[in-house]
């Protein structure tokens, strides 16, 4: 499951981060703390490789 926009792979990345242990957890906010509570650290690799190139910033919600 590829990431959709820049701000989801970087909110992956952070969630991944925390999940590993690498930075603190209360440091989360928003999307991010909800992918490390819900989201498998192999769920979140493959959402923190997309590449960002070609992506927008953030997802259309249609």
């Amino acid at each position: 499951m590829p990431a959709k926009s820049k701000s989801q792979q970087k909110a992956a990345g952070a969630a991944l981060s925390a999940k590993r242990g690498e930075t603190d957890k209360s440091d989360l906010k928003g999307a991010s703390r909800e992918m490390m509570e819900s989201m498998t650290e192999k769920e979140l690799e493959e959402l923190a490789s997309t590449s960002r190139k070609g992506k927008p910033e953030h997802a259309s919600k249609s």
